[in-house]
């Protein structure tokens, strides 16, 4: 079987989706993000389809399909679990010369969804004779090359975007980037990045792109957060495309607020794209969870670059007096004497720690102790500390 495959544009256009299963669940966010008017008819639907026509963005009759509904459609998905409904469904679309999909039946369909993917701007639909499988693996295995670069996607009519993208990179496995943050790093003309950004990022770039070293080392040299700012609003304003690249999320004491006010100030036009923070992945990483029902039902988040004293801005009493997970970020050096602090507040000696060191990368190294021995534990950067009950609980992974 072959197909003639054609993009349509639906934009404010009328579809009719028959069925609220799972199936329909999967296309109607693909037919919204097109712009699509989707009026859904099925007696139940999934918790997402439901979500959508609670927030308006569907419409749902909740009955069975009737002759009729679709006299407006431009374009019609029969997904129930009952295929004489959705072979009813699709003889009235072909009779009224309007396109039908059936989802439970590929042969007796006039039209197929193609299996699709889409990065930084290109859209690709793939067929396979009605083989869903074999599409979907040529789908991934496209994807793939468009992320990784193997599959070069040049641009010809569009530009470059413009000023400075903030960029969570993640923990340290360079796959956990995010999509979008993958999409504007391939585009960066002038890339700043951190030594704790995945460093495998920068290999695909083009040798023309700059790689300015920011790397701020723990206690010894680094580049002041002021010359991080100049280098990228002055390159911003050369009309340069600057990607701004660091290890987990730039706004989780990564300063990225600094960086984000120094490029307002200079009206350069900034896009921030969080990164998966180290402070949650590194935990998970080790099988540990910040939380856990019926153990734990809060966390907190603190920076151990200062140690307990006037000048550090966390209550570590407060900490000490609670019983939620204490997650300690850059606080290698002053582990000892935040154990200390902790347990003054009210902490148990005996509290389970945690130290994930080198999170989610392949050099990662998880160490146990309980909390009075945490300054005696041996420890390196970079580590997330974790310290509660979650974390004797650690599943190996």
């Amino acid at each position: 079987m072959s197909v003639y495959e054609i993009g349509l544009r639906l934009q404010g256009k009328p579809v009719l989706v028959v069925g609220g299963g799972s199936i329909a669940g999967r296309r109607v966010p693909r037919l919204l993000a097109a712009g699509a008017r989707v009026l859904l008819v099925a007696p139940e639907a999934t918790t997402t389809l439901s979500d959508y026509a609670a927030a308006g963005e569907i419409q749902w009759e909740r009955r069975e399909w009737r002759s009729g509904d679709g006299d407006d459609a431009w374009f019609v998905l029969a997904a129930t679990d009952a295929p004489e409904v959705n072979a009813a469904v699709a003889a009235e679309a072909e009779a009224r010369r309007t396109w039908c999909v059936r989802a439970d039946d590929a042969a007796a369909s006039d039209a197929w969804t193609l299996a699709h993917t889409e990065f930084d701007g290109v859209a690709v639909a793939v067929s396979a004779s009605g083989d869903p499988r074999r599409a979907a693996a040529v789908r991934d295995a496209i994807a793939a090359g468009l992320r990784t670069g193997d599959i070069d996607a040049p641009r010809s009519r569009t530009v470059r975007p413009a000023g400075v993208a903030l960029v969570g990179a993640g923990p340290g496995d360079a796959d956990l980037i995010t999509l979008r943050g993958l999409e504007l790093l391939r585009q960066a003309e002038v890339v700043v990045s951190d030594r704790l950004a995945p460093q495998e990022l920068l290999d695909m770039l083009a040798e023309d792109v700059e790689i300015v070293d920011a790397a701020k080392l723990p206690y010894g040299r680094h580049t002041t957060q002021e010359q991080i700012n100049a280098v990228m609003v002055e390159r911003a304003l050369e009309g340069k495309f600057v990607v701004r690249l660091k290890g987990g999320d730039g706004f989780v004491f990564g300063r990225g607020a600094e960086e984000l006010d120094a490029c307002l100030a200079a009206g350069v036009p900034v896009e921030v794209v969080p990164g998966l923070s180290s402070s949650i992945a590194g935990p998970a990483a080790a099988g540990v969870p910040v939380t856990e029902r019926g153990v734990v039902h809060d966390f907190t988040v603190a920076t151990g670059h200062v140690p307990p004293g006037p000048q550090s801005k966390v209550n570590w009493t407060a900490l000490g007096a609670g019983n939620g997970t204490i997650v300690l970020l850059m606080a290698v050096k002053n582990r000892a004497a935040i154990a200390a602090a902790l347990i003054e507040g009210g902490r148990a000696p005996e509290t389970p720690v945690r130290i994930v060191e080198n999170a989610t990368t392949k050099n990662q190294t998880v160490r146990e102790c309980a909390l009075a021995d945490l300054g005696v534990t041996e420890a390196h950067h970079p580590s997330v500390i974790v310290i509660g009950d979650v974390a004797g609980r650690a599943r190996e992974l």
